[in-house]
């Protein structure tokens, strides 16, 4: 048995190819690896891919021994920190349990040098959806992650090229990029930097009502996907995450295509077929290398 681990926004997402389960982040923070029994015993893990924070100082899919500092430079940036990726995380190598974790994409990642105008393009579980999404449409596709924040990402001839993060362009509903009133209460000292970021989202911008959320999140969304199609018009286009089938019509309205959707499932499952083929021989992931 393979299995992905999705630390994501709002919540730790778990499966098997079989099976999954999630814990809130607050409820992470007391995760043992009997928790894993939801899935199968433990004993029975082959192996594991996990994901932890932006993954932004290691540029392979690796072994989790050779991981310095849980793969980042540094907890302090833009997410809400509450610990239970970091209890998921230790927990998880003091099993001993074959496990890789996943890089994000930023500037030393294998990506279109224009991507790296921007330090980060992408957190490691939007790997895991682009994996899954690949292996059902082809080696060409765009992927749009909306859910807390959105995050867009191409691959081109089964590699990845680049991404949007979601401090770049698109809002999510809590996460969105600084504007002008942002900046200003930064330098005001109002709040912080990553304060505003987690209040740039359509949930703190726009009023509740004529469905506007919604469907700003989508008209956003279908504009990375565009733009991503500049770069690879025979792409086909997908959506994932908790927001996929509310904003599916208007996405496929304005690129004017069919787009396949996910649910918020799709990262982790994405993982654990990642897990399941490096730990068959996969020397790379959408051109990503793995070092075991």
């Amino acid at each position: 048995m393979f299995i992905g681990i999705d630390h994501g926004t709002t919540a730790m997402r778990f499966a098997s190819e079989t099976g999954q389960f999630k814990l809130t982040r607050e409820e992470a923070t007391g995760f043992s690896i009997a928790d894993l029994s939801h899935l199968c015993p433990p004993d029975e893990i082959e192996g594991i891919a996990l994901c932890y924070s932006m993954g932004d100082n290691f540029s392979k899919i690796t072994n989790i021994n050779k991981i310095k500092n849980r793969g980042v430079f540094s907890r302090e940036g833009a997410g809400k920190h509450i610990g239970g990726g970091t209890k998921v995380f230790d927990e998880i190598k003091k099993s001993g349990i074959p496990t890789i974790v996943i890089p994000g994409l930023h500037r030393d990642s294998p990506t279109d040098p224009r991507f790296k105008a921007y330090s980060h393009q992408s957190s490691p579980e939007k790997i895991g959806i682009a994996y899954a999404v690949s292996r059902d449409l082809g080696d060409d596709i765009v992927v749009s992650d909306a859910s807390s924040n959105t995050v867009t990402l191409l691959v081109t001839a089964g590699k990845l090229v680049g991404a949007f993060d979601a401090c770049i362009f698109a809002p999510g509903t809590r996460h969105g990029a600084l504007d002008v009133d942002a900046i200003r209460r930064i330098d005001a000292g109002e709040c912080t930097a990553n304060e505003a970021f987690q209040q740039a989202g359509v949930n703190y911008t726009l009023p509740d009502e004529d469905n506007l959320r919604i469907r700003t999140v989508a008209m956003f969304s279908a504009m990375e996907c565009a733009a991503l199609l500049l770069l690879n018009a025979r792409a086909r286009v997908a959506l994932a995450g908790s927001l996929a089938s509310l904003i599916v019509p208007e996405v496929e309205s304005l690129l004017g295509q069919d787009v396949a959707v996910y649910d918020e499932w799709c990262a982790s499952r994405g993982l654990a077929a990642i897990a399941r083929d490096v730990f068959s021989g996969a020397e790379d992931i959408l051109g990503i290398d793995v070092d075991l």
